[in-house]
């Protein structure tokens, strides 16, 4: 029978009691990452109010976010700022449609043809230069002060980054893949369903998610100008009678709605992407 060996210390010393060496990374670990991800800005928060409560940041500056979490309670009750919120969903989502037509239309014309590219790209390149608030005027011009040059503002806004990064992710396949598709014998058209589209798609979905934030910004300038309904409308009653508590509240559900879409396109992406060697988002 065997016994297992244990080791056995120098006579005149004590045998040494050894401690696994644990990384410093494997510490922090041990704090959630959803706990310090929060602490900064449970921290700013906490420092607002302390300035607000003091008198140190006025209250016609900003407001503290106890009056501002009161104020956004009762938008919410009074119907209001659901109301609201209902408008601009609508209007972004208009625009975002158009836009994602017109800009992922002219990519794949400009992608996939070279006489496309000729007759496209070279008008888009310079129509993105401008800026599409300054197109403002000119959109009320042509279409009235309804809801058409809001939704156009829109549109022009996400129809050029949805554009660029399709455009690109058609142009930046393997070309080895196009080989190895040619080598099995598909058509042209098995060539762009199976290869190219699948290839270009996630840089049309890293255009998608551009696009969204864009869609927002362009959203807050669209309804600054003649609007009657809308988040935007109520910041400009607020801004008209100095309410920085509902101003703040507006943008609270601008950054709100806008982080709402970008989870929604990164899921997507979890979904649609999972084929990619590549992909760490699970």
């Amino acid at each position: 029978m065997s016994t297992s060996a244990s080791p056995v210390s120098p006579p005149g010393r004590t045998p040494l009691d050894l401690q696994p060496v644990v990384p410093a990374s494997a510490r922090r670990a041990r704090v959630p990452r959803w706990l310090r991800r929060t602490t900064g800005p449970l921290l700013l928060l906490a420092l607002w109010q302390l300035l607000s409560g003091t008198g140190v940041l006025a209250a016609d500056v900003l407001a503290s976010p106890g009056r501002i979490a009161r104020v956004g309670w009762d938008l919410i009750g009074d119907g209001s700022l659901p109301s609201a919120m209902g408008t601009s969903l609508q209007r972004v989502a208009l625009g975002l449609l158009f836009g994602t037509v017109t800009g992922t239309g002219l990519a794949l014309l400009a992608g996939l043809f070279r006489i496309g590219e000729d007759l496209v790209d070279a008008p888009v390149q310079m129509l993105r230069t401008v800026p599409f608030v300054g197109l403002i005027p000119l959109f009320i011009i042509w279409f009235g002060i309804g809801e058409a040059p809001k939704t156009a503002i829109i549109t022009l806004g996400v129809t050029f980054p949805l554009y660029l990064n399709v455009y690109a992710g058609i142009r930046g396949v393997d070309a080895q893949l196009i080989e190895a598709g040619e080598s099995l014998g598909l058509s042209r058209w098995g060539l762009v369903r199976h290869v190219v589209l699948p290839g270009a798609l996630p840089g049309a979905l890293t255009g998608l998610r551009y696009s969204l934030g864009i869609a927002w910004l362009a959203l807050v300038f669209a309804e600054q100008v003649n609007a009657d309904a809308g988040i935007g409308f109520l910041m400009v009653q607020a801004r008209d009678f100095l309410r920085t508590d509902v101003i703040v509240v507006c943008l609270i559900v601008y950054a709100f709605l806008g982080l709402l879409a970008d989870f929604i396109v990164r899921s997507l992406e979890r979904l649609l992407l999972q084929w990619r060697p590549t992909f760490t988002g699970r």
